[in-house]
């Protein structure tokens, strides 16, 4: 179980990474995905769309408002697809 959260974490840091084209050294669990990493509210709507595909998942409108960092992207993942 822990190879499949860690193979999450890191798919989910991958789709921020691509949508948002920056170095990878930039998307730690803290970096808000706004204020630190520069994305507007149309990337934001795309890498959540992009995880809602990637992990066959569905984020609320609330949830997806309430995520600001990497490590809430990652929470979150991690919470709808745990069995």
């Amino acid at each position: 179980m822990e190879n499949s959260s860690a193979d999450a974490a890191s798919r989910a840091r991958a789709i921020i990474i691509e949508q948002l084209g920056i170095d990878p050294a930039r998307a730690v669990d803290e970096a808000s995905i706004v204020d630190d990493l520069g994305a507007d509210y149309l990337e934001v709507a795309q890498i959540v769309m992009m995880i809602e595909d990637e992990f066959n998942i569905q984020i609320s409108d609330d949830v997806a408002e309430a995520v600001i960092t990497v490590g809430d992207v990652i929470y979150v993942v991690m919470s709808k697809t745990e069995s």
